[in-house]
């Protein structure tokens, strides 16, 4: 049945299609015999975009045999020899020597038999079962299988690295797949896929690549997208073989550190309350009650020793901080009611707000600006 959403990111299609060519090859493979002419008939192709990411694709169904990969080019020399010099290259520049590399959708072992010369401890994972057994007839590590929603661990795994050549642009469910992927690799592992280029597509506008089997045509940007929002940072992209193929490296992105900010934050806190305890109880103010200050005042825990917040904007005076309830006033209030220090929270606006203390307040109020490092005293 026609599919009316992105298979990547679930957008709707724009409304007006691509394009519609009818009586087209159902598929590349499988070509009829002379006895099955008589049943054997062309089909529709509707050429979509997505609304939301811009993937170009196809809304029919995958051909019968989009779990197998099925490859009549690589019996060629030169590709033979091309493949082997940029595997050599991908293992030496990410360190893969001695590491484990799976190949998802391998067909019948003509990349992985490349790659196993390689130093590496090579893998492959093949939907066909008659390929598979000519990859372990040929001393081939070849597992049946194929990548959706429900695989689980794979065998043998996890991987530090994988090769997803030319397979991509023929699966229904893309996401499913680069999920299942990223779920088999060790942290930081890397990754070459390759898928045809739509670029190249467009710019030589080759109305003839369009075929059932294909059902996602990525450019650049689309490829990119694709892969980041299953959980991959693209490192490299390039055009490869007279611009037909797009070749991307990539990396598991993993979850982001960040909990040295407890340390920064203890560090700051800690200068912030020294500099409040040089002076009488509650003789300290803040200016500024944007959202930075907010955050300082109640991850600091001064409250109790602040007198008030002063911010020149009207709609905040006669308000409160959210959660630590510090009045909030206006400029003028420093000097109805003056205190022995102002520690200004005012981000970019910092250094104009400390000018305004110094021209416009009493020379005896004491000055601190809050910078990224710490506080910084104004005239000290």
């Amino acid at each position: 049945m026609p599919i009316c959403a992105c298979r990547v990111c679930g957008n709707a299609f724009f409304e007006k299609t691509l394009l519609h060519y009818e009586n087209m090859p159902k598929a590349a493979q499988n070509f009829p015999d002379a006895a099955a002419l008589a049943d054997e008939s062309g089909a529709d192709l509707t050429v979509c975009q997505c609304s939301g990411c811009g993937l170009v694709q196809l809304n029919n169904d995958p051909v019968p045999y989009h779990k197998e990969v099925i490859r009549a080019a690589a019996v060629s020399a030169v590709i033979k020899d091309f493949k082997t010099r940029q595997f050599a290259g991908f293992i030496q520049k990410y360190s893969l020597r001695g590491k484990k590399i799976m190949e998802i959708g391998c067909g019948r072992g003509e990349f992985l038999s490349l790659l196993q010369t390689l130093d590496v401890d090579a893998y492959g994972l093949e939907s066909s079962e008659s390929s598979v057994m000519q990859c372990v007839k040929n001393g081939l590590k070849v597992s049946e299988g194929y990548l959706d929603g429900e695989t689980g661990a794979l065998d043998n795994g996890p991987f530090d690295a994988f090769l997803l050549l030319m397979f991509l642009e023929h699966m229904p469910d893309p996401d499913s797949a680069l999920k299942a992927i990223y779920n088999n690799l060790t942290d930081g592992a890397v990754g070459l896929v390759e898928v045809p280029n739509f670029d190249m597509m467009l710019r030589n506008k080759l109305f003839s690549e369009f075929i059932g089997d294909h059902l996602l045509y990525f450019s650049r940007e689309t490829l990119q997208t694709a892969l980041n929002l299953n959980g991959f940072e693209v490192l490299e992209c390039s055009e490869l073989r007279d611009d037909y193929v797009i070749s991307a490296v990539v990396r598991k992105r993993g979850e982001l550190d960040i909990s040295n900010f407890y340390d920064y934050q203890t560090r700051i806190a800690a200068g912030i309350n020294e500099y409040i305890d040089r002076f009488g109880e509650k003789k300290v103010a803040i200016w500024g009650a944007g959202h930075q200050a907010l955050a300082i005042i109640a991850l600091t825990k001064i409250a109790d020793k602040i007198r008030y917040v002063v911010d020149a904007a009207p709609f905040k005076q006669g308000k409160y901080t959210p959660a630590t309830h510090l009045p909030i006033v206006a400029p003028d209030t420093l000097r109805a009611d003056p205190v022995e220090a102002v520690i200004v929270m005012a981000a970019s606006y910092s250094d104009e707000v400390a000018g305004i203390l110094r021209r416009q307040f009493s020379p005896q109020i004491k000055i601190a600006i809050l910078r990224d490092f710490g506080l910084e005293m104004v005239g000290a």
